[in-house]
């Protein structure tokens, strides 16, 4: 991308003036070497995002910003109900609720290590990957349960503890949910989907504390150098996606009643204070919800692989955030305090210490959350900065970005998936993407280091340890 078009505000932030039909201002959060590998299409979807009816502040893309459909990946924007602000579909993206989990298992490594590839084996067994597996076939009166209930249904139902949901956003549910406003069709992509990994980006890995940053955060934390811990990420699966494709046209007739014109069709939108704005906003939080139950599930199950071998093992929540999401929150913006939908899509909420929306165990340190690219060589626990809160709505980034390293051709980032690939980060590998084959090899990969740089530098989430791979099982 090319500097010119932008106001260098600071080393880290990049303003797009206001142009055209734009009602606020764009600004990219990253170094000059990222916004140099990002795609050009980043800069318009910002401007397109910065003309809809009540956005407010700026268009915030991140630092691993990349193209969505119609909104970049990687990016936020708040609207004002009361200035006429709008619920846009493209910017909640496909997978609602996408997300991820973080679990300690109150092993080390040198626990680990003897039973390593018995566990690998156990949770490819355990865990529905493709492998034939299912966990539960819902009824319409349970999945109605489900997408009200997210987490805290799946408790209710035997697949965890109540204190899980301590340490869960929404403690474990999003209220408000509106299973009416799921189709049919969408639920029946569900009925036996709960609990599993059904796509390439979803995966339970297990990882170790490689190194530690900042040794008083995680004592708050709970964790120390050669940790076991587990990291869980998914979403709604086929039922978000369908809930995109349900609500679209809905979203458009409304855009079209209340004289809003979009300039992208992947940003149809309706008025948060419309019916058709509220009938998505509702199916939206049941998304969520899905999402939540699923990872809830997907917990139980790998408790249930290591206590088969590692009786000592724990398996707690350490924290749970999800991605993909429109959520209320109170802002502040120019001196006043906002009630705002923050949209954030492949970005997750990185509430600041003190914030009155943060659960009672994250008050005094600030949300948790998990930067890592998309094989997941290396990820990083990190909590949230204060300097990022008035600037991205509270917000941070997840990792995958337009390239792991400017230095990177291109190529090699688009074929982080594949196995040749994998077989260098040292890590069991299970699920069917890989056709059963399972390597382990000592050398070490890259990691997504430059993205937790660059977060750190412009503010928006401090690291508190690095987590490298030992075992993946991946839809």
């Amino acid at each position: 991308m090319q500097l010119h078009r932008f106001t260098q505000k600071s080393p880290t932030e990049w303003q797009i003036e206001l142009q055209g039909l734009m009602r606020v201002t764009g600004v990219l959060l990253a170094t000059e070497d990222l916004i140099r590998v990002m795609d050009d299409a980043v800069y318009q979807q910002v401007v397109q995002v910065a003309s809809l009816p009540g956005v407010v502040q700026a268009v915030y893309a991140l630092p691993d910003a990349r193209p969505g459909y119609g909104f970049p990946r990687g990016a936020v924007a708040a609207f004002d109900p009361d200035q006429g602000g709008v619920i846009v579909s493209g910017a909640v993206g496909v997978d609602i609720g996408w997300g991820a989990r973080v679990l300690r298992t109150g092993l080390n490594l040198t626990h680990l290590l003897p039973g390593r590839e018995a566990l690998a084996n156990l949770l490819h067994t355990l865990i529905p990957n493709g492998n034939g597996m299912k966990v539960i076939r819902l009824s319409g009166r349970g999945m109605d349960a489900m997408l009200r209930g997210g987490a805290r249904w799946a408790v209710d139902m035997g697949y965890g503890v109540p204190a899980d949901l301590e340490r869960i956003e929404g403690q474990g549910c999003i209220l408000d949910a509106n299973p009416a406003q799921v189709s049919e069709l969408a639920k029946t992509r569900q009925l036996e989907e709960m609990g599993t990994l059904r796509s390439p980006n979803h995966a339970l890995e297990v990882q170790r504390v490689a190194q530690v940053y900042d040794r008083q955060t995680a004592k708050a934390l709970g964790i120390q150098l050669d940790d076991v811990m587990i990291s869980i990420r998914c979403g709604s699966h086929g039922l978000g996606q369908q809930i995109s494709v349900d609500h679209y046209p809905r979203l458009a007739t409304a855009a079209r009643r209340h004289d809003i014109t979009f300039p992208n069709r992947h940003l149809t939108c309706a008025p948060l204070a419309s019916e058709a704005g509220q009938n998505y906003l509702g199916a939206v939080r049941a998304g969520v919800n899905c999402a939540l139950a699923n990872r809830q599930m997907l917990t139980h199950l790998a408790r249930r692989a290591f206590a088969r071998l590692f009786s000592e093992s724990r398996l707690d929540v350490l924290y749970d955030v999800s991605y993909n999401t429109c959520q209320l929150e109170s802002h502040r913006v120019e001196s006043q305090q906002y009630t705002l939908y923050v949209h954030r899509k492949g970005a997750s909420r990185a509430l600041g210490p003190g914030h009155a929306d943060l659960l009672p165990t994250w008050r005094d340190i600030g949300q948790p959350g998990l930067i890592g690219d998309a094989a997941n060589t290396n990820s990083y626990i990190t909590v949230a900065a204060t300097s990022g809160q008035e600037r991205a709505f509270g917000s941070s980034c997840h990792g995958v970005g337009p390239a792991p390293n400017p230095s990177w051709p291109v190529q090699a980032w688009r074929g982080l998936e594949n196995l040749d690939v994998l077989r260098r980060l040292g890590t069991l590998v299970r699920g069917p993407a890989v056709n059963g084959v399972v390597e382990e090899l000592s050398e070490a990969g890259s990691d997504s280091g430059v993205i937790m740089d660059a977060a750190e530098q412009v503010g928006l989430a401090r690291r508190v340890a690095r987590l490298s791979p030992l075992i993946r099982i991946r839809g």
